[in-house]
C-alpha cells in the first residue's frame, strides 16, 4: 500500500493508504449514553470513506441486533461505537469470533481503556504520572466511605469509571456537593470514580497508528471541558496549537501519550487527555480508544494541522486495519 506522509512543527506522520476500493461496514449508534454523538462520528467517517472511493453501509447496531456483522463481502468493519458495547470492547469480540478484520484496538485494550481505574493503575506502573483517585462502589459501608475520603480532600472530580464525553462529571468544592454527586453516580451506575481535582490547562494528543499528532490546547468554554463545551455548537470553545509550551514539554507530553497508547496495547487510533499543572508536568487524565469523529471532533482537527484531511485519515485508518 501506498503511503502518505505528513509533517508540520516536527510531527511526522506515515499514514498508508487503501489500494483498492472496499466494501466497508461502519457501525454507530448503538446503546450507551453517547449514542448520539456516535451517530454523528459514525456518518461522518461514512461520508469521508465514501469521497474516499469506498462502497459503505452503515449499521445501528445493539447487543441485541449484530446481523450488521453477519454482512456478506464486507471487507473490514470501522467501529464508530463509542461507550459501552463498542468502546468497552464487546463489539470487539464478536467480530473475532466472526473472523472480521475491524478498525481500532483489540477486545483487551478496549476494555482496559473504558475502565478509568484500571487504565490509571496501568498507566501508574508503567510510570506515567495521573492525579491521585478512589473507587467507591454501592457496597461500601459509609464508615468505609468516610474513611477513604479523607485520604482525598476537596475539591474532587466525580465521574463515572466508564463512562465518556464527560457525561456525568462534576467538580464540586463541598461535602454536601460530593455527597449528592457520589449519591447519584451511585444510583445511576454502582461506581463512582472520585479523583483529585487538579486545576491546570488542559491538552489533548492524538495517536495515529503510533505516531503522536501535535499537542492540543483545549480552552473550553466554561470551568471545564464538558459536555456543552464538547457539542453544543453555541459553545465558543477553542483548539489551540499555537499554545506557547517549550518544545520540551511538547516532546514529553507527545512521549506520554505514545506510551500510553502503547502500554494498554492500543493499535490505529487514540487520544490521550492531560492535565498541566503549575509545574509545567502533564498528568494524564484518561485515554480514548474510540476518539470522536464529528465537526467537533479532536482528532480530525489535529490531523488536519498536519495536512492529513478527514477522507485521508479514516483511509488511513481502514488501511491499517486492512494491514493485519
Amino acid at each position: 500500500m501506498d503511503e502518505i506522509v505528513a509533517a508540520k512543527d516536527g510531527v511526522v506522520i506515515e499514514l498508508p493508504k487503501t489500494a483498492r476500493t472496499l466494501d466497508i461496514t461502519v457501525l454507530m449508534g448503538g446503546p450507551s449514553s453517547e449514542r448520539d454523538i456516535s451517530l454523528l462520528s459514525g456518518a461522518a467517517i461514512a461520508a469521508g470513506l465514501e469521497s474516499a472511493g469506498h462502497h459503505v453501509t452503515r449499521a445501528d447496531i445493539s447487543p441485541q441486533d449484530t446481523t450488521a456483522l453477519d454482512r456478506e463481502g464486507a471487507d473490514v468493519v470501522f467501529i464508530a461505537l463509542h461507550g459501552d458495547f463498542g468502546e468497552s470492547g464487546e463489539v470487539q469480540a464478536l467480530c473475532e469470533d466472526r473472523g472480521l478484520r475491524y478498525t481500532g484496538s483489540n477486545e483487551r485494550a478496549s476494555h482496559l481503556g473504558m475502565d478509568k481505574a484500571a487504565t490509571k493503575q496501568i498507566l501508574k506502573r508503567g510510570g506515567l504520572i495521573t492525579p491521585d483517585w478512589m473507587i467507591v462502589e454501592e457496597y461500601h459501608s459509609s464508615s468505609q466511605i468516610a474513611a477513604w475520603l479523607e485520604e482525598l480532600p476537596l475539591p474532587v472530580v466525580l465521574k463515572p469509571v466508564d463512562g465518556g464525553s464527560s457525561v456525568d462529571v462534576k467538580i464540586v468544592t463541598s461535602a454536601e456537593q460530593r455527597a449528592e454527586a457520589m449519591e447519584y453516580l451511585l444510583d445511576k451506575y454502582s461506581r463512582a470514580m472520585l479523583e483529585h481535582y487538579m486545576p491546570g490547562r488542559e491538552f489533548t494528543v492524538g495517536i495515529i497508528g503510533n505516531s503522536p499528532l501535535p499537542v492540543m490546547e483545549i480552552v473550553p468554554d466554561g470551568e471545564f471541558y464538558d459536555y456543552r463545551a464538547k457539542y453544543d455548537d453555541e459553545a465558543s470553545t477553542a483548539y489551540v496549537f499555537a499554545h506557547g509550551l517549550d518544545e520540551k514539554t511538547v516532546a514529553r507530553m507527545q512521549d506520554d501519550a505514545v506510551n500510553a497508547h502503547r502500554i494498554l496495547g492500543c493499535r490505529d487510533v487514540s487520544r490521550v487527555d492531560f492535565i498541566l499543572d503549575s509545574d509545567n508536568t502533564p498528568n494524564v487524565l484518561e485515554i480514548n480508544t474510540i476518539p470522536g469523529f464529528t465537526s467537533h471532533s479532536l482528532v480530525p482537527k489535529a490531523a488536519a494541522a498536519v495536512g492529513i484531511s478527514f477522507e485521508q485519515l479514516v483511509d488511513g485508518i481502514v488501511a491499517m486495519a486492512m494491514n493485519r
